[in-house]
């Protein structure tokens, strides 16, 4: 299915980034999953973040309908916030998703490969931000 909302993780960890997207597109239900990109670590796979790969990893994932990007924590955020305001990223449409990182991608690329719109995947990392475990 094309067209569909993408899915980026940053994390500061190329590893951790790459087995959250792994573990989301395992959990979709479809052997068609919608994209979900890692950007995590620095490009030498050092820990951090990086622009240079945030960008590249928007750039996979965007079909057209936005992209959705989830971050670990502080300075992933503050990455992908500064390159909302400088304007360089390659989607017409990319949020950040208020969400927890792994349940947060399981249900946006969830609700991506369902055909769900960005409203709809944003509204569903908000899900999984309230759920309660207890």
């Amino acid at each position: 299915m094309a067209g569909r909302v993408g899915v980026v993780l940053v994390s500061h960890s190329r590893e951790v980034a790459a087995a959250t997207a792994a573990l989301a597109r395992a959990l979709t239900g479809t052997g068609d999953p919608a994209p979900a990109v890692p950007a995590g670590g620095l490009p030498d796979g050092g820990v951090g973040t990086s622009a240079e790969l945030v960008r590249g990893a928007v750039a996979e994932a965007d079909q057209g309908k936005g992209v959705v990007v989830l971050c670990d924590m502080g300075s992933a955020v503050l990455t992908v916030k500064a390159l909302l305001t400088e304007g360089t990223l390659s989607a017409a449409d990319v949020r950040i998703a208020d969400a927890p990182f792994v349940e947060g991608a399981v249900t946006a690329l969830v609700t991506a490969s369902a055909g769900g719109d960005m409203a709809a995947v944003l509204a569903a990392t908000d899900d999984a931000r309230t759920y309660r475990k207890l």
